[in-house]
């Protein structure tokens, strides 16, 4: 046995969520089902769905972003956490089903056959991608972490996995998983992920917004183009109780990927 014989190094795949492995905006998909079960006004909805609108044609930058963020801070600040489980636990599947993309579920499965690690970085909340990431068979997932006071979602965020901070998210995760983000991959959407995909060397625009597609041409990087979303329960492997444990993110599928308190703030501008 050669004892001097160092290990290879490991390599990641880093997936976005929203328009990467899943088709639409999620807080677009659940407006109506809120609705529905009294936690907002049609008028709320109708706010929430075209500012949603706006964002899924066009992407994001930093200006909107922040709009979105006040809106749905407002929105969903006091939501009884117990009620807002139970509304997506009724409308999961109709909700979900229809929305993975299965170009993005081949691709995970060829980095697991490849022997890399896949990883979803998302600024939606634990609560709901680290159930979804156990559903993928992601090895870990990186996601916004909200506060609870009372049984009630504060509208305040202890991380906020979105835009730089995703890069240092990663960038920590490659320290502690001895990952080469050289030999890395990372996929995504949006221009605000562009710091995301600067730290590995093979990435991918996925279905990008006029800014990524615009810097991924400058960069020479591929542009995937994710067609073909799938149900759930017809791409993969039956998962039991991970389904079940999806509910209770279903606050975040509304507004994750916005919401960012002022404590978020401050760390994005320090």
């Amino acid at each position: 046995m050669d004892l001097g014989r160092t290990a290879p190094p490991r390599e990641a795949a880093f997936f976005d969520l929203d328009k990467t492995i899943i088709a639409k905006s999620s807080a677009l998909a659940f407006s109506k089902p809120f609705l529905a079960g009294g936690l907002i006004s049609r008028k709320a909805m109708l706010r929430s769905v075209y500012t949603q609108f706006v964002y899924v044609i066009g992407g994001a930058d930093h200006d909107q972003m922040e709009k979105m963020r006040q809106m749905m801070s407002e929105l969903v600040t006091g939501w009884d956490v117990n009620t807002v489980r139970e509304i997506v636990a009724d409308t999961l599947h109709n909700v979900v089903d229809p929305l993975v993309y299965d170009e993005a579920v081949q691709l995970i499965e060829q980095h697991h056959a490849e022997g890399r690690d896949v990883v979803i970085v998302s600024a939606s909340g634990t609560e709901v991608v680290e159930p979804i990431g156990a559903l993928l068979g992601a090895d870990h997932v990186v996601a916004t972490r909200m506060e609870e006071s009372d049984g009630h979602y504060t509208g305040t965020i202890a991380f906020y996995a979105y835009a730089e901070h995703k890069a240092e998210a990663i960038r920590e995760l490659a320290r502690t998983r001895g990952y080469d983000l050289s030999r890395s991959y990372a996929y995504s959407d949006s221009m605000t992920d562009l710091p995301m995909l600067e730290e590995v060397g093979h990435p991918f625009a996925v279905n990008p917004d006029k800014d990524l597609r615009r810097a991924a041409k400058e960069r020479d990087w591929p542009v995937l183009v994710f067609t073909k979303p799938v149900a759930l329960r017809t791409s993969l492997p039956p998962a039991g109780p991970t389904l079940a444990a999806l509910a209770v993110g279903g606050v975040v599928a509304i507004g994750g990927v916005l919401w960012a308190g002022a404590r978020a703030r401050r760390r994005l501008g320090a």
